[in-house]
């Protein structure tokens, strides 16, 4: 799992509990700077917000990707901890 460095975006409550969920989970999460054509080889893709709370991505430019299963569990995880 890699998700870019917060260095220019706010490091929200809604990304930390997603990365800490992804960590519960077994999966090791790399904090790094992503440069736009590492997104050819990317599989799945999300963005975390507070409103926005975890919304998959099908297309950035040129790149499209699939909402897979673990988009899908991500998000029904991450719906079910803040709705308990």
């Amino acid at each position: 799992m890699h998700t870019p460095l917060a260095d220019c975006f706010l490091n929200g409550i809604t990304r930390q509990t997603v990365i800490a969920m992804l960590k519960d989970k077994g999966l090791t999460v790399h904090e790094r700077h992503i440069m736009p054509e590492e997104l050819e080889g990317f599989e799945q893709c999300w963005l975390t917000g507070t409103a926005a709370e975890v919304t998959p991505v099908g297309q950035i430019g040129d790149y499209s990707f699939e909402v897979g299963a673990l988009t899908r569990d991500v998000a029904e995880s991450y719906e079910k901890l803040v709705r308990a």
